[in-house]
C-alpha cells in the first residue's frame, strides 16, 4: 500500500508540473506580445495551480505534513524565507504552504537559457542574478554596485504580488559527505553562506515585511528524502516558519563593508546553531513517540 501510495503521489507531481509548467510557458509567450497586467495575474493563477497540486500530492502520498507557522506572517505580506536544504522535496513542500505568500526563487543568471525553468521563471518575474566578483571589480571599478541595482529591477514586479522569496543559506543539499568535507560544526546542517542571503536581504529591504526562518525536517525512509516519497515511506515532514522583524536582522552591503561582512555571519550561524537544536530535539521527540507507538502496537 506504501509503494502504491508514493507511486501515485510521485506521478501526480510529475503531471502537475508538466501541465501547469507548459501553461506557464505558453502563457510567457504571450506576455512578450501582450505584457499586460492581465497576463501577468493568469500566470500567477497557474502558478498557484501548481503550488496546490504540490500540496495534494503530498497529501496523497500519506506523509504527515505538520507546519507551525507564526502568527505575525501574513499571506498578504512580502518576506525572505531562509531555510535548510535537505531534499529536492524541499521545493515541494515550500510552495504548498498555503499561509505563505507566493514563493518564488532567486536564480543563477545561467538558467535562463534552460527550456522551461528559464521561460517560466522569466514568466513569473522570478530574479536573475549575475553577481559581479571581487576580482572583476577591482579592475572595473564602475561594475561595484551594479549587481545590486541590477537585482532590485529585476524585482520589481514583486509589488504587485504578495511574495515570499525564498533562499537555501547553505547553497546545496545536506549529506554526510558534504557535511564532513566542510568540517560543519552543526549536527543536522551544512554551514551557511551568508554573502548569499545578505545580497537578498539588500536587493529586498524595501520591499520586505520581514523575515522568515524556516526549519525543515523530515522523519522516516532512508536519507535519501525524495526516494523516500517515491516509495511511499516517508512518515512525517515537520515545517516551522518563525517571524523575525527586519530591525532584528543586521543590514548593510556585505561586499563592501568587511566589519558588515563579521557581524552577518555571526547572526547567520547563531540563527543556524539555533536550528539546529531545533531539529535534534524535534529528531528525539518523533524517535520516542515512534518507539511508544511499536510498543503500543505489540501489547
Amino acid at each position: 500500500m506504501q509503494l502504491i501510495r508514493g507511486a501515485v503521489a510521485t506521478a501526480v507531481l510529475v503531471l502537475n508540473t508538466a501541465l501547469w509548467g507548459t501553461l506557464i510557458f505558453l502563457m510567457g509567450l504571450v506576455k512578450l506580445l501582450l505584457p499586460l497586467a492581465l497576463v501577468s495575474h493568469a500566470l500567477h493563477g497557474f502558478y498557484k495551480c501548481w503550488c496546490r497540486g504540490n500540496y495534494f500530492a503530498l497529501k496523497l502520498s500519506g506523509v504527515q505534513f505538520s507546519t507551525e507557522i507564526a502568527p505575525h506572517i501574513n499571506a498578504q505580506g512580502w518576506y525572505l524565507l531562509v531555510a535548510n536544504h535537505i531534499s529536492w522535496l524541499d521545493i515541494i513542500v515550500l510552495t504548498a504552504i498555503e499561509a505563505l505568500p507566493t514563493p518564488k526563487f532567486f536564480l543563477k543568471d545561467e538558467l535562463k537559457y534552460v527550456p522551461l525553468i528559464g521561460s517560466g521563471a522569466w514568466a513569473l518575474g522570478m530574479p536573475f542574478m549575475k553577481r559581479a566578483s571581487k576580482a572583476q571589480i577591482a579592475k572595473n571599478p564602475k561594475l561595484k554596485g551594479m549587481d545590486v541595482a541590477r537585482t532590485q529591477k529585476s524585482c520589481k514586479s514583486f509589488k504587485h504580488h504578495p511574495t515570499t522569496v525564498i533562499n537555501f543559506a547553505e547553497g546545496t543539499r545536506f549529506t554526510e559527505h558534504k557535511q564532513q568535507r566542510q568540517n560543519s560544526p552543526f549536527k543536522y546542517l551544512l554551514k551557511p553562506k551568508a554573502g548569499g542571503t545578505a545580497f537578498a536581504l539588500q536587493v529586498l529591504i524595501e520591499q520586505l515585511d520581514g523575515l522568515i526562518n524556516a526549519t525543515l525536517i523530515y522523519h522516516g525512509g532512508n536519507k535519501n528524502i525524495f526516494q523516500s516519497f517515491m516509495l511511499g515511506r516517508l512518515a512525517v515532514i515537520d515545517v516551522k516558519l518563525d517571524y523575525v522583524p527586519l530591525a532584528k536582522v543586521p543590514q548593510g552591503d556585505y561586499q563592501l563593508d568587511k566589519a558588515y561582512r563579521v557581524t552577518f555571519q555571526q547572526y547567520l550561524n547563531a540563527q543556524w546553531h539555533s536550528k539546529d537544536n531545533l531539529i535534534d530535539s524535534l529528531s528525539t521527540l518523533q524517535s520516542s513517540s515512534n518507539a511508544i507507538a511499536k510498543e503500543v502496537s505489540q501489547l
